[in-house]
């Protein structure tokens, strides 16, 4: 743990990571703050079980669902996710950026349409569990995002841009900022869910999250873009607070299971999340999700 901290405080990130770690603070979604509560109209006593805590839950993961189908499906078919897949409570919003990347290596393209389906069927499973309490599909950036992601972790100048649909090591960058992610938040959520039905599903949508992370760690390390990971990792860690996060490599070597000194998969809270997809709030755009999520965040 000592040697991972070390890296980190080397490379000058983490307490330079958009602009200053200590405007990282708890942000809320926009809509959250205001009327998030009354749009779902939670009550103890509505929907299966323990519905209002994991209600919230559910849909909290579903956010960050839509924003890994969104990027996953117009990478692979250049089309975005349809209507059908993305009404709701709450706003429904936009979608900018996103084209068919020119894939050169057909194994890389084979991968990246097999998690464009998993985040899709990820997506509908949420929808159906939810029901008539499923949010709207938010506003999302996947344009300026990636950009404000790859000028805070150094990998571009500022006046750069960064376009993860550009090529194939772009797009697996891209990748790799979001599917780290996915699995800390499906793991720090798991606690919190009292149903033991969702729980369960849950597990069984981080395993597939993790085996996505695996892939697309190893790839970037075969491609020689450890460097770039590093940065990428010490921004999210940055952004959460906390020492929960490493590159492809660590002390020199290969680092594909990202997790601590236990060999456990790091966890992030719901602020923690929101920092890293919020890229700092409203300095950065708020991130990945110009809008805010919607509904309540727990």
């Amino acid at each position: 743990m000592g040697t991972r901290r070390h890296l980190l405080t080397r490379s000058g990130l983490i307490a330079a990571a958009f602009g200053a770690a200590a405007s990282l603070g708890l942000i809320t979604s926009k809509k959250a703050d205001a009327d998030a509560v009354s749009d779902l109209g939670f009550r103890p006593d509505t929907g299966p079980g323990t519905a209002t805590s994991d209600y919230n839950i559910l849909n909290f993961a579903l956010n960050l669902e839509y924003l890994e189908a969104e990027f996953y499906q117009r990478a692979v078919t250049g089309a975005g996710l349809s209507p059908a897949d993305t009404s709701g409570i709450g706003t429904t919003g936009t979608v900018t950026g996103g084209s068919p990347v020119l894939f050169t290596t057909p194994a890389i393209q084979q991968y990246a349409a097999e998690i464009a389906s998993d985040e899709l069927a990820h997506v509908r499973f949420l929808r159906a569990a939810l029901g008539p309490f499923a949010v709207a599909e938010p506003t999302i950036d996947l344009f300026t995002s990636f950009t404000t992601a790859a000028v805070a972790a150094g990998l571009i100048p500022p006046g750069a841009t960064f376009n993860p649909f550009a090529n194939e090591t772009n797009f697996l960058l891209g990748s790799y900022i979001f599917e780290d992610v996915g699995v800390t938040a499906y793991h720090g959520a798991a606690s919190l869910i009292q149903n033991k039905t969702y729980l369960d599903a849950a597990a069984g949508i981080l395993a597939i999250e993790a085996y996505h992370a695996a892939t697309v760690r190893t790839l970037l390390l075969q491609m020689g873009q450890a460097p770039a990971t590093t940065a990428i990792s010490a921004l999210r860690a940055a952004a959460s607070g906390a020492a929960d996060d490493q590159g492809v490599t660590l002390g020199g070597v290969a680092n594909i299971s990202l997790g601590d000194g236990n060999a456990i998969a790091y966890s992030r809270s719901t602020a923690q999340v929101l920092n890293v997809v919020y890229l700092g709030g409203a300095s950065g755009g708020f991130g990945f999700f110009p809008a805010g999520l919607n509904g309540a965040i727990a």
